[in-house]
């Protein structure tokens, strides 16, 4: 089952949702394979701190960030990946990593790449390593509320 807080509030905004069960898997490649789904349709979260403010970026989970880019499209002076122990805390009831990008619901800002902004649907982790929340992306958007904008390129394959 989806982190609670997170079910709570995409059922009191009506938000029709499925939960995808998949066996543990840790990278966004990984989680993708093993839920049928495709990288770019994952998206996946990754934790920076702009100016020592954490925030969120989403992305799809065949792409990276770009810090560069990241800094420029945000007008920061400084972006930098946060450290997991720096946000551990921040989301109860969810492993760490498996984090959904509602920063909303945690008082920071989020950030999506405009790649992910053109699914229909997206997926993401819902607080566990083995289960995913598949919804349209117009929701997302419309309850979090996110920038779009352009940070991210594709993964280079070794």
């Amino acid at each position: 089952m989806p982190v609670q807080r997170l079910k709570d509030f995409l059922d009191d905004n009506h938000v029709k949702y499925v939960t995808v069960s998949h066996s543990r898997a840790y990278t966004a490649q990984e989680i993708a394979a093993s839920a049928h789904i495709k990288g770019k349709e994952l998206a996946k979260t990754v934790m920076i701190k702009k100016d020592g403010i954490m925030a969120m970026t989403v992305l799809p989970a065949s792409y990276q960030v770009d810090l560069y880019l990241l800094l420029d499209a945000i007008g920061a002076d400084k972006v930098e990946l946060a450290a997991e122990e720096e946000f551990e805390d921040r989301f109860p009831g969810c492993e760490i990593g498996a984090m959904p990008p509602f920063g909303n619901l945690y008082g920071m800002d989020v950030y999506v790449a405009p790649e992910l902004a053109e699914d229909t649907e997206i997926a993401f982790n819902a607080g566990s390593h083995t289960e995913l929340v598949k919804l349209a992306y117009a929701d997302f958007a419309r309850l979090v509320k996110p920038r779009v904008l352009d940070f991210s390129a594709a993964a280079q394959v070794a």
